[in-house]
């Protein structure tokens, strides 16, 4: 492509909205344009002949440099996150592509590298970010926006409430919210893991005993129902109930009684039950295994809780809200995570929901003490992904990875090629080219 003798090159650089600059292959800088002087707050006479580590100070300048990969392996970086440190000592967040220059004969004589702000994009995530946050439930989508919507109604209410959905979706927060937002607010909020303990001893901690009850029992105990006298109580994974205890559960939701174990006399019960499972009760209730009238009592309101692959436009709420709070908690600096860690999240399957997110964010952060969270970063457990997805771990040419990457996200967006450019970050033509230059490779084998 030429350009007009009245519109010099350099002129077309420095009119970019992004910043740009080049290096020969001893690391100066030999082009730095108007939009790269006004995101670093250096002019571009004083970067000019410098090492560019000299003048970024970036989260990659510590042996993880783009330019130098790219230069190392001939191959191109897109959209990969760091920050930069400006001289008053601002951090900025910046998404950054980079590649080698070459000169005529095809020789690697530096590298250039773009850069764009992203510090209006960070602040815009902030802010969503709380817009859509209710009773520290984090989301957007349709799916929890149909709860919302309902959730403060459902909780002004005395009724019992059943949270359905997998492990891992956030049930105790939902059955928290139930209480905040009820008249009970000011009661406790007593939390009990049906599944978690022995039979005779999820009896004792429910509904308490008296002295002389066992062995033990040196003296009355109250169970987790008088704890939350006047509050609500939250009885997770209720689909592991005991057939004994269900008789007993039944009668405190129908009469509002129990009896401590060794007691002779009802003791009266004033709390609201929220329960919770992520099994399926309707089949528990067919194979006999749970009673078809406690399910019922239980059953008066049920809220089903979207699994994170129903909401995948949450992620990136989630995951700003996690490393705000890992950040708050470790005092650390974590910027973010990078585009491609956010591409590879938006396509992982989490079968562990919202849970699985906050584990693998909270391994990250072990390994990732400012910055933007890499891919490097990440745990083993989505490694078969990073595989797949970023090519890592996969054998064969560099040509052949990248359409074996190609063809992945033809794949994944069912052929659609504008769909594909998105995803890979490339213009029509390149994937056309590429497309093109993987037939050619099929053919040749």
């Amino acid at each position: 492509m030429s350009f007009p003798k009245e519109l010099p090159f350099e002129d077309v650089l420095s009119s970019i909205a992004d910043g740009l600059f080049t290096v020969d292959a001893d690391w100066n800088i030999t082009y730095f344009n108007e939009a790269a002087e006004r995101i670093t707050g250096i002019p571009a006479e004083e970067a000019m002949g410098q090492k560019c580590r000299d003048v970024f100070h970036s989260s990659l300048c510590d042996g993880s440099c783009a330019l130098k990969e790219c230069i190392d392996c001939g191959g191109v970086i897109s959209g990969k996150s760091i920050f930069i440190v400006r001289p008053d000592g601002e951090r900025v967040p910046v998404s950054i592509s980079a590649a080698p220059l070459r000169n005529a004969r095809g020789d690697v004589v530096g590298g250039v590298e773009t850069f764009r702000d992203l510090t209006e994009l960070h602040l815009m995530r902030r802010k969503v970010e709380d817009l859509y946050s209710f009773e520290d439930i984090v989301g957007r989508s349709e799916a929890l926006g149909k709860i919302f919507r309902i959730l403060p109604q459902v909780s002004r209410s005395e009724a019992t409430v059943l949270l359905l959905g997998e492990s891992g979706t956030g049930k105790e927060l939902f059955a928290r919210a139930v209480h905040n937002l009820s008249d009970r607010r000011d009661g406790p909020f007593v939390a009990v893991n049906c599944g978690a303990l022995p039979d005779t001893l999820l009896e004792s901690e429910l509904f308490g005993y008296k002295a002389g009850a066992f062995t033990d029992a040196k003296g009355d105990k109250p169970g987790r129902f008088e704890l939350a006298r006047g509050g609500t109580i939250f009885l997770d994974e209720i689909g592991d109930l005991p057939a004994k205890l269900q008789v007993k559960l039944l009668r405190v939701l129908q009469e509002k009684v129990y009896e401590p174990l060794g007691g002779v006399k009802p003791q009266p019960t004033d709390v609201r039950v929220v329960a919770a499972t992520n099994r399926d009760l309707e089949s528990l209730v067919a194979d006999g295994s749970f009673r078809q009238d406690l399910y019922y009592r239980l059953n008066v309101v049920t809220l089903r809780l979207p699994s994170l692959r129903e909401r995948p436009e949450d992620i990136p709420l989630l995951t700003d809200h996690f490393i705000r709070e890992y950040n708050a908690l470790q005092g650390k600096c974590v910027e973010g995570i990078s585009e491609d860690v956010m591409a590879l999240l938006l396509r992982h399957d989490f079968p562990g929901n919202v849970r699985e997110l906050e584990n693998i964010l909270e391994f990250a952060f072990i390994l990732c003490s400012s910055g933007f969270i890499q891919l490097e970063h990440l745990p083993d457990s989505i490694r078969p992904s990073l595989g797949q997805d970023a090519g890592l771990g996969m054998v064969g040419t560099l040509e052949e990875i990248k359409c074996r990457a190609v063809m992945s996200a033809l794949e994944r967006n069912q052929g659609r090629k504008m769909a594909t450019c998105r995803e890979l970050g490339i213009s029509k033509d390149t994937l056309r080219r590429m497309i093109q230059r993987c037939d050619e490779l099929s053919a040749g084998e």
